[in-house]
């Protein structure tokens, strides 16, 4: 059997690509070491690729406070309906909007309204006013009703149910089916890269999300992960030195910022790596079909 020569350049790709993922992957493992390593060592910049002087404090400073596992609670909370709020107002809207103008009446204006939306909007403080006199402020709901049409995702999904051959709906309109059976039974079982991609989205999306907590929510109790991540610090207050137990006030003096900031940023991150991989499969399919615009 003749062997196969190796090439220079698939030698080069391949060193290029190694490379390229050590300096992906470097960062995170190095915000991996500083979270597990001690304040001196982290002031002192000598965290490299282990650990130094192992300490899991940032982490117990983390887990040990109730309202952490209640704001884990609401951001999952917020995933959830968030997420299966935007797929419905996508599917619903993405459906006629992929009909012809023959076929849907004033789709045109339809089109330019949502792109007007991805160029401009009302600005923070004119939406803080509206959240307000619609007494969301400090509600579950200021949280979900704003992003619940996102206009990007509304598009990919226009253009998947493009795809789709027109055949299959005039069958089953001869078949006695009406507009709703054909959305739900048709095209979004057809649609599954789209819809995966559209739900990766979303889910990033709500989970990552912090300024609007900062904005609507001011109770501690009702905040979403991020926001309540963001407000916590390493910082030792006099408060501190009468409310906490000696084993909590030593892991706080044995903490950097730095290493607390970098415990917050991985235990963010966490959920969205159990997820990504059962969409990963649809991501680029779903992306590519999507955005092919006629």
């Amino acid at each position: 059997m003749k062997k196969k020569k190796i090439k220079i350049s698939d030698v080069v790709i391949l060193a290029v690509l190694i490379l390229s993922a050590i300096v992906c992957i470097f960062p995170i493992w190095n915000t991996v070491c500083i979270s597990f390593s001690d304040r001196t060592a982290v002031n002192q910049g000598a965290v490299g690729f282990w650990p130094v002087n192992f300490t899991v404090a940032a982490y117990k400073s983390m887990m040990s406070d109730g309202l952490f596992w209640r704001s884990f609670g609401v951001s999952v909370m917020r995933v959830a309906v968030g997420t299966i709020l935007n797929i419905v107002m996508c599917i619903t809207m993405g459906y006629p909007l992929s009909k012809s103008p023959k076929q849907f009446k004033g789709k045109k204006m339809y089109i330019w309204f949502l792109i007007f939306t991805m160029l401009f909007n009302g600005g923070m403080v004119p939406t803080y006013i509206l959240i307000k006199n619609l007494g969301l402020l400090n509600n579950f709901w200021s949280l979900i009703l704003p992003t619940a049409v996102p206009v990007f995702n509304v598009i990919l999904i226009m253009n998947f149910f493009k795809t789709v051959p027109a055949a299959l709906e005039e069958s089953a309109f001869l078949d006695g089916a009406n507009p709703w059976q054909v959305m739900w039974k048709i095209y979004v079982p057809l649609s599954k890269p789209s819809i995966a991609t559209v739900t990766l989205f979303s889910v990033v999306n709500h989970w990552n999300s912090f300024m609007d907590g900062k904005l609507y929510i001011t109770d501690k109790a009702k905040m979403p992960l991020q926001t309540y991540i963001q407000s916590l610090s390493a910082s030792v207050s006099v408060n501190d030195m009468t409310t906490l137990t000696a084993e909590q006030l030593n892991d706080k003096m044995s903490m950097s910022s730095l290493s607390f900031n970098s415990a917050k940023a991985l235990v963010a991150i966490v959920p969205l790596l159990i997820i990504y991989p059962f969409l990963q499969k649809y991501f680029v399919k779903g992306i590519v079909i999507g955005a092919v615009k006629e």
